[in-house]
């Protein structure tokens, strides 16, 4: 017995000394690293082997973005992983509350929120690599008091459980050797003081080859960045890594959607701007926002202070082509037409506006001025494919703000001196026909724009009597495309074949229904020309004409000389018409004659603002429809929604989370779902944004169609005659084959054309 347990006891020391060894080995090799890349990669082994564990991650901390990040070689190239310092995930946990976690399972949600409510594990790496993570032990890595990063080591190789407590606290001996080694790098990165240093230190780039590249770069005249950029394949976002450790401030890149601030900017001369490399961007809580190359030069902030007359300016750093192209953007536009800054400067050296006192104009030479800078603004919202253009002036002396909406979502295009707020809202008055004296009531007009390129524009214009005696002024722009083929309009197979159907039926009613902006008349006219043929009289009543198309006898209505949407349909029944369209059933009168007129032999299209397609039924026999008259009259109604669409060129594939994927089943129906045969697996991918230059890094371009189609067959005609709920009639047009709006989106998300967040802002379930 004594000699088995001098044995065990020989087996214990063997093994302590094995781990002294060890640790020893791995303290030399962290301490001899060349920079914090080597360190997150290469010393990775010894610690697994030490451990006998399955997986290693060291992360190291980033203050400038509230991150820890780490590093691993894929292939050979060196790629980079972030986590948020927050508790919704392990290592930012520990990174937050600088806890030691030793886990026996990952995957018990339990165990987890007995550590945080919040706490949660992140399986998406699990899935994508088939990796099975069980034991987690992870503990922060500190520097006198000062947290420097994380060690998180997964999976013991040998035995269940949690990692025992002779390894938690190997685990710190190790976190307390790399405080140290990250502290050392550090200090040196401080100590060598180069802007570039991030590369060096993340093994991006070798010493002798950035020294070789400030050489060629400058016998090539070409800026170091991008000589870095094209000849050492460094990104872009490496390098603004890079400048914001060094410099401690933001790194901000061109953005063409970016507002001019024609306040900060309106006295300084481009030629010095573009000399210096620099430029005003913004105000930021009452400090002005400028962008430089060189944030550490003191001469050149100095400049700026004196001309800005103001102490208060926070710095960020740009590379030198992206500065150019700023104030490119802020003083020049292509062409004859004069810059938003130089049409303000004009403004100032004539002293135009408005008298805000006592209300009357100031006739100036500024009015062709103000004139021109109504142009341009409309010119932009054309060239951004805006919908709408929306100019908001403030109470007091805060500036006007100019938005344009487009894809559905509204954006500050330029802001305006509050001075010359009523001079802006006058000139659009005057060009839509409206009275500028009235000020407290809405008014309604329009406007003609020739653009330069001989393209004619109609833009619908309100102006709306906002708080503090201001007016608002919303522009609409109807622009007179080429009317979209029915194939085009991203109907699925059932949808599209159905109310190809109803269209070449002789006669009946349809009907498109949705909010203001869904596209109804788009898809009224993508039918039209379906089935406009020499053969058939066609008359539409619009208000206004938004889409013109040959063959088609078009009216625009006039309701306030009594010509509204009902007289058009009485006068169009004497006109001997095959098909009406009518652009919207807004009361009684008209929604009885359009059900009379298809009772009579002519197919009736027509819109409603209603949410879905049931409950338009409800809705018209609210009004007071006959039900017997509409149930025979009814071919069918389409719901539709407009949804923004993922950008092409760069939306991103990924592995959905178990709870991504239950949402949507849930939001589609778990009954339906299933009939869809999309199980949960490794197979099962989605699309999300990741922005670019094409999409202007929102990760969107354009929109897509939602639909939801209840076809009248005899079954629902008699629920339309027994006055049935939404409720009884959605689930028959659902029993039929109808998809709701809400299932139509999320297989459009499967598809790739969208994603599940967009269309949740559109529907409801």
């Amino acid at each position: 017995m004594s000699f088995a347990f001098k044995t065990e006891s020989s087996d214990s020391m063997d093994e302590k000394l094995r781990i002294r060894k060890s640790l020893q080995e791995i303290t030399n090799r962290i301490h001899a690293a060349h920079n914090i890349a080597h360190i997150l990669v290469e010393v990775k082994d010894g610690i697994l082997e030490l451990f006998h564990a399955a997986s290693i991650t060291i992360y190291v901390v980033d203050k400038l973005h509230n991150e820890i990040y780490s590093m691993f070689l894929a292939g050979a190239q060196i790629k980079e992983i972030r986590v948020p310092i927050s508790n919704e995930s392990i290592a930012g946990y520990v990174a937050n509350t600088y806890n030691i976690v030793n886990i026996s399972n990952a995957y018990n949600q339990t165990e987890l929120k007995a550590l945080d409510f919040e706490l949660t594990f992140d399986s998406s790496w699990d899935k994508k690599t088939g990796f099975q993570t069980r034991q987690i032990l992870a503990a922060p890595i500190f520097y006198d008091d000062q947290l420097m990063g994380v060690i998180q080591i997964l999976n013991k190789k040998f035995g269940e459980g949690r990692f025992s407590d002779d390894e938690v606290g190997l685990a710190m001996e190790i976190a307390e050797v790399l405080g140290v080694a990250f502290y050392n790098q550090q200090r040196f990165s401080r100590r060598r003081k180069t802007r570039f240093d991030f590369l060096l230190t993340r093994g991006l780039i070798k010493e002798d080859e950035m020294e070789a590249a400030w050489r060629e770069a400058r016998e090539q005249k070409e800026s170091i960045e991008y000589y870095l950029m094209r000849k050492h394949r460094i990104s872009k976002d490496d390098i603004g890594h890079s400048f914001e450790e060094f410099y401690r401030c933001r790194f901000i890149t061109y953005n063409e959607k970016a507002v001019i601030p024609g306040d900060l900017i309106k006295n300084l001369n481009k030629d010095y701007l573009r000399r210096e490399l620099w430029v005003p961007l913004e105000r930021i809580d009452g400090s002005i926002h400028v962008i430089v190359d060189d944030p550490n030069n003191i001469l050149k902030r100095d400049a700026i202070e004196n001309l800005l007359k103001t102490k208060k300016v926070k710095y960020d750093v740009s590379l030198p082509e992206d500065i150019l192209k700023y104030i490119n953007l802020f003083f020049h536009t292509a062409g004859d037409e004069s810059s938003f800054v130089d049409l303000l400067g004009r403004l100032d050296d004539e002293d135009g506006g408005y008298d805000e006192d006592d209300g009357t104009e100031m006739v100036t030479e500024s009015d062709s001025v103000i004139m021109q800078l109504v142009n341009k603004i409309i010119n932009d919202a054309c060239l951004r494919r805006a919908s709408d253009i929306h100019i908001e002036p403030n109470v007091g002396k805060k500036n006007v703000e100019i938005r344009f909406r487009v894809d559905g979502d509204c954006a500050i295009y330029q802001t305006v001196p509050y001075s010359y707020r009523a001079a802006i809202i006058s000139r659009i008055k005057i060009m839509s026909n409206l009275d500028i004296t009235v000020k407290r009531l809405p008014q309604d007009g329009k406007i003609k724009f020739r653009r330069s390129n001989g393209e004619e524009l109609e833009l619908r214009v309100a102006s709306i009597p906002t708080q503090g005696g201001v007016e608002d002024v919303v522009m609409r722009l109807l622009a007179k495309g080429e009317t979209m083929p029915l194939q085009d309009m991203a109907l699925e197979k059932r949808n599209y074949d159905e109310l190809i159907k109803m269209i070449t039926k002789p006669y009946g009613m349809i009907l498109v229904v949705g909010p203001t902006g869904s596209g109804k008349t788009t898809t009224l006219h993508a039918s039209l020309h379906q089935i406009n043929r020499p053969d058939r009289k066609i008359w539409t009543a619009e208000d206004p004409v938004e889409i013109t198309q040959y063959g088609l006898r078009q009216v625009q209505v006039q309701p306030k000389i009594g010509f509204d949407f009902a007289a058009a349909m009485r006068s169009f029944l004497r006109a001997d018409p095959d098909i009406i369209m009518v652009g919207e059933m807004r009361d009684f009168e008209t929604a009885k004659i359009g059900v009379e007129a298809s009772l009579t032999g002519h197919l009736v299209f027509s819109t409603l603002h209603t949410n879905s397609a049931p409950e338009t039924i409800v809705r018209l026999l609210d009004m007071g429809i006959d039900p017997l008259n509409f149930a025979d009259a009814l071919l069918g109604i389409l719901a539709q929604r407009l949804v923004r669409t993922l950008c092409k060129s760069c939306k991103e594939l990924y592995q959905p989370t178990k709870e991504e994927y239950d949402e949507i089943a849930e939001s589609y129906g778990e009954e339906d779902f299933a009939k869809l045969e999309i199980p949960y697996n490794n197979n099962f991918k989605l699309y999300r944004p990741k922005g670019c230059d094409i999409c202007d890094r929102t990760g969107y371009r354009g929109r897509m169609g939602i639909h939801e189609l209840v076809v009248a067959t005899d079954q629902v005609k008699r629920l339309i005659q027994k006055r049935e709920t939404v409720e009884v009639m959605r689930a028959q047009a659902m029993s039929e084959g109808m998809t709701t709006l809400l299932q139509d989106g999320i297989i459009k998300a499967l598809k790739g054309y969208t994603d599940f967040m967009q269309v949740r802002r559109v529907c409801i379930r």
